[in-house]
């Protein structure tokens, strides 16, 4: 078996407060990794971590998230799946980020997941509901219900998940001696 790893994420804003809001959790973000140290994570979200009004799909930079958000917390979990799996979804993320400025966030469908009605306008997601429909199209069917009405707190309740870390992100790379400095990742 392989590993996947899901970041639920509590990151500062507007939006993440309304999030917060109907979801009733605090962790109003997600994003998939391929790898425990997060070099190769993708979600749909800020483009820039400092600038909350562009989003779409993006390859995270922990690097600038840690510089920005130094007290986001971070809730990371292990998924399995099998080898096939991975490497199609990692081929899915890596077609997606070729054409990365062709998704954007769907800030129309938020109420449609607070009136619990799938809404789809095409390219146009959530972090989870992004996920929910490529984890689906590669067999990891992981919800009961359509991708566009997948939170932050369904990837949250998955029996599935393993809980590696919940607590600030800059300790979790302490913790697993990684250390950033000028935007490179450094192992001790």
């Amino acid at each position: 078996m392989e590993k996947l790893y899901i970041a639920l994420v509590d990151t500062p804003g507007f939006f993440a407060d309304i999030i917060r809001r109907v979801i009733k959790i605090s962790y109003c973000h997600v994003a998939l990794s391929f790898d425990a140290d997060f070099q190769e994570a993708y979600s749909v979200g800020r483009r820039d971590p400092a600038i909350p009004f562009f989003a779409g799909f993006i390859r995270e930079n922990t690097p600038k998230i840690l510089r920005v958000f130094p007290e986001a917390r971070y809730r990371v979990c292990e998924l399995s799946c099998t080898a096939e799996q991975k490497e199609l979804l990692r081929e899915k993320m890596n077609a997606c980020y070729e054409k990365r400025f062709r998704y954007h966030y769907c800030i129309i469908g938020l109420p449609f997941i607070w009136m619990q009605k799938p809404f789809y306008q095409k390219n146009h997601y959530t972090c989870s509901s992004f996920l929910a429909r490529v984890m689906d199209e590669v067999g990891l069917t992981l919800f009961d219900k359509h991708f566009s009405m997948v939170t932050p707190k369904d990837f949250y309740e998955l029996e599935q998940l393993q809980v590696l870390y919940e607590g600030y992100l800059s300790d979790y790379f302490v913790s697993r001696h990684l250390f950033y400095g000028k935007g490179e990742l450094y192992g001790t």
